[in-house]
């Protein structure tokens, strides 16, 4: 992570590990649809009403803060996104998973339901255009993807990611989400700690819950002289 000068209008763009690989296909299917933008670098409590030499110069601290180079990582770039809200409102939408914690052991599957309170005046109202939803840590899930919404689910093979830690992001009404049957990343640990970040896609609201995939074996079992994990 470095910063950029600051002194002229910089639009720093990089792409994803997906986006290359996209892009190296050359054939048609690296395609930008959407974009968003952030202010994850100001720190607004820097805005003085009432400096010394006049409310000119009241943004002054804020327009020389440094300005952060693009990095891939969701969990640290693109935070606090920009939002348009209708005129007159007086409450700010909330994105919910209706559940504080994801608790999932070996092979365990789950399906999260997001909701949005204050949204459009109601409570517990699905988005239209459904949710985005960025597990931190692919390699902890067999299967991660979204269902239902404007855009179609998506599933990926785990195998391409298994070398590394990488983050994946899914589009949807709902997000199923499958943990890992294999004991090979635990070591000696009896837990493995990831996040998840839900975000509406229309009131750009978002909410981060932690997800924990547990070491716990049902039940060995042994083939053909192989042993591995049995599932309950």
């Amino acid at each position: 992570m470095g910063y950029l000068d600051n002194s002229s209008i910089t639009v720093d763009a990089i792409l994803t590990k997906r986006g290359r690989e996209l892009l190296a296909r050359n054939d048609g299917s690296f395609r930008i649809t959407q974009f968003a933008l952030g202010d994850d670098e100001i720190d607004y409590t820097l805005f003085n009403e009432n400096h010394p030499n006049g409310s000119q110069y009241s943004g002054e601290a804020i327009e020389n803060m440094p300005l952060i180079e693009a990095i891939p990582d969701e969990s640290n770039i693109m935070r606090h996104k920009l939002i348009t809200m209708p005129r007159g409102t007086s409450k700010l939408a909330i994105v919910t998973a209706n559940v504080p914690k994801i608790t999932l052991s070996l092979g365990a599957s789950t399906v999260i339901n997001p909701t949005t309170l204050n949204f459009n005046g109601l409570n517990n109202l699905a988005e239209p255009s459904g949710y985005m939803a960025t597990i931190a840590d692919r390699r902890l899930l067999t299967s991660f993807s979204g269902r239902g919404g404007t855009s179609p689910a998506r599933r990926r093979d785990l195998k391409r990611y298994s070398g590394t830690a990488v983050s994946e992001t899914v589009m949807g009404q709902a997000i199923s989400l499958t943990a890992i049957n294999s004991l090979t990343l635990f070591g000696k640990n009896n837990k493995l700690i990831t996040t998840l970040i839900i975000e509406g896609r229309d009131s750009g609201a978002r909410t981060t819950i932690p997800v924990e995939i547990s070491k716990v074996v049902v039940k060995s079992a042994s083939f053909n002289g192989e042993s591995g994990i049995s599932l309950a």
